[in-house]
């Protein structure tokens, strides 16, 4: 059976032209088929330094676009041989933790939750570079707002965390 590594190349080949990222492919049994799953992200400028502005998120037809170049690129290859397969197609969501500094700066303005040694910060995330990011932690109790910078190394977990109503600054008079 073919697995995610296996199909990879192809996939990030079909992908490159349309300035989308292969994040990551599994492919896994499910009775007589096989359920290959792909997840695709609009690709970053080139490394930059430091990222301030928030990276945007695909569109439903950049989704669609990835389904149809994926699913091109599986039928001209033969990795994945005769037996039958579903496709999944999608973006990471927002549960998929911040494991390379790409996914950081893509994240750029979204609230963050991340793990130390030190404990838990929760802030939201001003700035990336390629070793570290910058958190604007809010004042909670006694404790006032601050800024704080980790690197990513120190980093044993983070996760973007949902916002349902998020207070916009720029309204306020």
């Amino acid at each position: 059976m073919a697995t995610g590594e296996q199909i990879r190349p192809d996939l990030e080949q079909a992908l490159a032209p349309s300035g989308l990222v292969l994040e990551d492919v599994t492919v896994t049994p499910a009775g007589r088929r096989r359920v290959v799953k792909v997840l695709v992200d609009r690709a970053l400028p080139d490394d930059p330094e430091v990222v301030t502005a928030p990276t945007e998120p695909l569109s439903l037809d950049e989704v669609a676009d990835a389904t149809r170049l994926v699913s091109d690129a599986l039928d001209a290859s033969d990795a994945l041989g005769e037996q039958p397969y579903t496709l999944e197609v999608s973006s990471p969501g927002v549960g998929r933790p911040l494991t390379e500094p790409r996914h950081w700066r893509r994240n750029v303005g979204r609230l963050i939750a991340v793990h130390t040694a030190d404990g838990e910060t929760t802030g939201r995330l001003t700035a990336a570079s390629r070793t570290e990011a910058t958190l604007e932690v809010p004042a909670v109790k006694k404790a006032p707002a601050r800024t704080e910078t980790i690197a990513y190394a120190a980093a044993t977990k983070a996760v973007v965390q949902v916002e349902f109503a998020r207070h916009d600054e720029s309204k306020e008079s």
